[in-house]
């Protein structure tokens, strides 16, 4: 196994952006995003979540370490019109106007197709796939009318690739790259990017909690360093696709993962 890189120090990338991302709180890809996000500049930032005490908790630790960033954070649930309307709402309030959204909400799980219920497989495509879908939508009429800005969402190698128990998630994050491929040629039109980062495997905390570990190694061992992903390279992904460095990309999936067609 080959072990993780030093962490990539700042450049700058994002200097004077205004960034709104969801599902931001907790030790995750979006709270690691956050953290690069103001790390490479940005002025300003909105997280959400689902979960208050967490994401409380998350801004009051952004807050402590970038004290020169305007740093807010909002309950919001992206199954819910009204909330992803508020949300966006809040945001452009906060940030005079959101240059950049992530799309990292998602929820997962394990289950055969044929013990799978209705409810199971609707909650994860309502969060994975129409929530990206929803706060896409909303996001996009307030930047059209600007012309600029871009959107990441945050996709999977399940996507691609087949794995037993996965058919909801793989469903869902399939999904997210033909609405990234599909939303992208309408907002470049309007001078606004959208584009996908397709992970592999990144271990945080909450993954921990809802996978078999022995599954989880099994996975991390069949890429190609031997190892998962750590939470801030795929945040790395995240800036990179947001950045001026990829302004002639559109609609593109970047695959974080030696595991890909």
């Amino acid at each position: 196994m080959t072990p993780a890189p030093d962490y990539v120090p700042a450049h700058g990338l994002l200097a004077g952006k205004s960034v709104l991302i969801t599902a931001a709180a907790g030790g995750g890809i979006g709270n690691a995003t956050a953290r690069r996000v103001l790390e490479e500049g940005a002025r300003a930032l909105m997280i959400a979540d689902i979960h208050e005490r967490r994401l409380g908790e998350a801004v009051d630790r952004l807050r402590a370490d970038f004290p020169d960033a305007a740093i807010a954070g909002q309950l919001a649930n992206v199954t819910v019109e009204d909330e992803v309307q508020a949300l966006i709402d809040a945001a452009e309030a906060h940030c005079d106007g959101v240059d950049l959204l992530v799309n990292n909400a998602g929820l997962g799980g394990s289950r055969l197709v044929v013990d799978m219920t209705d409810d199971e497989w609707s909650r994860v495509l309502d969060v994975t796939l129409t929530g990206t879908f929803r706060m896409t939508r909303a996001m996009l009429r307030r930047m059209q009318p600007r012309g600029r800005g871009a959107i990441v969402n945050n996709a999977s190698v399940l996507g691609w690739r087949a794995q037993k128990e996965q058919a909801h998630y793989a469903a869902a994050k399939a999904g997210v790259m033909a609405l990234t491929r599909c939303s992208a040629l309408e907002a470049a039109d309007h001078g606004i990017r959208i584009n996908a980062v397709a992970p592999s495997i990144a271990f945080h905390d909450h993954l921990r909690k809802t996978a078999p570990q022995e599954l989880l190694e099994q996975l991390a061992s069949r890429e190609a360093f031997g190892r998962a992903a750590e939470v801030w390279e795929i945040a790395n992904c995240i800036v990179m696709l947001a950045s001026d460095y990829s302004s002639y990309l559109v609609g593109e999936v970047l695959s974080a993962s030696s595991q890909h067609p």
